[in-house]
Formats: structure tokens, sequence, C-alpha cells
């Protein structure tokens, strides 16, 4: 189920007063016997602004983005630890993970590291066990972060069936050369410019801390 968008009835605004003042002017001038020189001049008006009304509508449904549609990621929500983990690790990632679900729009992420699932957390997927595909490899390979803005529309969607069925967007971060942070999205080109530089820089930091103590 998608929510609505939150600015629908503030761009319809001016279509909807515009359309009832002109209706309510016709309305005026057909039960009205004999016109004077003054309603004239204010039915003029009136058609005036009734018509600015309607196009700053329209222009409105034009130009102002919308939100993007989000859903609700089918699953469970839980938080899962590799059991061998040291202390110093499973409190860096109870922290990493906690900013990251209350700061951005992620609603599900997985750190995968060595080989191995350190965490899921979130809304978890059905799939407890991560192979990664060639999205994930690529990501290992050149370090290099990959944002997948509509997780729907590429092939390689299937790959992170690990993640909620109905991901809508996806960021794998690299954690140095040695694992990658996976974080799922509720809507589609939700991530701003602001979470990727946040995500990068707890991925970083998160990096150091596996890197001395796991």
């Amino acid at each position: 189920m998608t929510k609505s968008d939150p600015n629908r009835v503030l761009r319809r605004l001016p279509l909807v007063v515009g359309g009832l003042g002109a209706t309510l002017l016709l309305i005026n001038r057909l039960l009205t016997p004999e016109l004077t020189d003054s309603q004239a001049r204010g039915d003029v008006l009136g058609v005036i602004l009734s018509a600015v009304l309607i196009l700053t509508g329209l222009i409105w449904q034009q130009v102002q983005p919308r939100s993007p549609e989000a859903v609700e990621l089918i699953g469970e929500e839980g938080f899962v630890l590799a059991p061998d983990l040291p202390e110093a690790v499973k409190t860096e990632l109870a922290w990493a993970s906690h900013l990251l679900l209350t700061n951005t729009v992620t609603r599900s992420l997985v750190v995968f590291y060595q080989g191995k699932v350190l965490l899921r957390r979130g809304i978890l997927g059905k799939k407890s066990e991560v192979v990664p595909g060639a999205i994930v490899k690529r990501v290992l390979e050149k370090q290099q972060p990959v944002y997948l803005v509509a997780l729907n529309v590429y092939p390689g969607r299937f790959e992170f069936d690990y993640l909620p069925e109905n991901t809508q967007g996806v960021i794998c971060q690299p954690l140095g050369n040695q694992g990658v942070l996976i974080l799922g999205a509720n809507a589609p080109r939700s991530y701003t410019k602001q979470d990727e530089n946040w995500i990068s820089g707890i991925a970083d930091k998160l990096a150091v801390t596996l890197a001395e103590h796991y």
C-alpha cells in the first residue's frame, strides 16, 4: 500500500478555488435579471482572478516535485547479530545501524563482512544468507558505492533476495575491501546526496572498527 502524496491537496487547491469561483460567477450572472455596470466590472475581475488561480494550479501540478511514493516493506522487524562478535563490534554495529534507521530513509540493512552476515536490522527479508551477486562483487572489487534508485527496474535486483521483496531503493556501501553495508529504502529515489555522505561517513567508521576488532 502506498502512502498518499502529502502535497496533493496544496497543489490542487488553486484549481478547486478557481473553478469554484468561476462557477459561482456564472450562476450569479444567470440569476441576475438586470446587469449593472458595477456588477459587470466585478464579473470581469472575478473571471480574471479565477483564471489566474486555475493557471497557478496547473503550473503547480507540473512544477512542484512530488514526494516518492513509499510502501510498507514486507517482512518482520528484527535485530539479528552474529553470535561470535566481540563486544566492541556489537556496540559499533548497533550504534551505526540505529543512526542509519533513524536518520535516513533506510528501513532495512545488512552488514556483510569477510563472507559472513554480521548484522540484519530493520524490516528483515525472508533469507538470512547473503550470496554476493554482480553488484555486490563490483562494490567489493572497486570499493565504490552503488545506488540503485529504483530497484524494480534493475535486472540485477534478484541478487538482493535477502532484503524485503518490495524494497524500492538500495545503496551498497563498501566497508573497506572486506565487506559491504547494504541499505534498503521503502521509496524509490529517496536517498539525498546528504544521506549518501552520511552513509559513507558511518561506513568508514564502521570499517575501521571491524578491521581493528574482527
